[in-house]
């Protein structure tokens, strides 16, 4: 089983981190070039269904539930899961004195039949791009926590 954990602190309100990082439609502009395109599906209460698609044509659908008020969101590989047997997301995250520490935690089961790269390797490109994308969310949230507070 792979696992990965990452964390980075967003110096800005837990509310704005939270809800900016949880806008799909954003996720485009939050991950770089990690997808070039995110469609959301459905919407259900907390539940929320998309389609992601990266910049090699592979498209596939997760679910994310958010969990506002205790500070955490959950999602999983819906279809299709291959290259993975499954893909578990949690997102969690604490207000400290600094702003919102956000973390970020991966598990997940590479299908047998899928031989291209091992789990270790899967872990090392997940934790590789976990801590680039968290730089690109930090700065595009603190830049927008800044102009809001430039406004008041």
């Amino acid at each position: 089983m792979g696992h990965t954990r990452n964390s980075i602190t967003i110096n800005a309100p837990y509310s704005q981190v939270f809800d900016t990082s949880n806008q799909i439609e954003r996720w485009t502009e939050l991950f770089g070039d990690e997808y070039v395109k995110a469609d959301v599906l459905e919407r259900q209460g907390n539940e929320i269904t998309f389609r992601l698609f990266d910049k090699d044509g592979k498209n596939w659908v997760s679910k994310r539930w958010l969990y506002k008020d205790l500070k955490f969101a959950y999602a999983s590989r819906w279809e299709p899961m291959f290259p993975f047997r499954y893909m578990k997301i949690v997102w969690f995250y604490n207000e400290n004195k600094d702003g919102t520490e956000m973390i970020w935690i991966q598990d997940f089961l590479l299908d047998p039949g899928f031989t291209k790269f091992t789990e270790e390797q899967i872990e090392g490109f997940v934790n590789e791009h976990s801590q680039h994308n968290m730089k690109i969310f930090k700065k595009v949230i603190e830049q927008e926590a800044g102009e809001v507070a430039g406004k008041k």
